[in-house]
């Protein structure tokens, strides 16, 4: 009997938004850039804040999510942080920038940069 493998889902889902400014960013992004990396970096009132760089090397602990626009990393150690949650990417006459709904969150500081888990 063949056993059958399903596809394990992205720990993080991307909007079109955030995939079409994935594509942006690497389409100006500085030389030797291979993709960019979402990681959770302990900082801010609430403990864990989200960051967005370029990333010049692959971590084979990365979590890899293929774009249109480019490769996406997931932080290997951030990942259990991150399960489930949807990154979008929201501009405005006065901000910009990328929004997550994480549903591992169970607060997060007022101004909206830090969160805990």
């Amino acid at each position: 009997m063949e056993t059958k493998t399903r596809e394990r889902p992205a720990a993080v889902r991307l909007t079109e938004r955030a995939e079409a400014r994935i594509a942006a960013l690497m389409a100006k992004a500085p030389e030797g850039a291979i993709g960019v990396k979402l990681s959770t970096p302990r900082r801010g009132c609430s403990g864990l804040a989200y960051s967005v760089d370029y990333v010049t090397e692959a971590n084979p602990m990365d979590e890899r999510i293929e774009t249109p626009g480019g490769i996406f990393f997931v932080d290997g150690a951030s990942v259990l942080y991150l399960i489930g949650s949807t990154m979008d990417w929201r501009e405005d006459d006065f901000t910009a920038g990328f929004v997550f709904e994480n549903p591992n969150a169970t607060g997060a500081c007022g101004c909206g940069e830090s969160f805990t888990v």
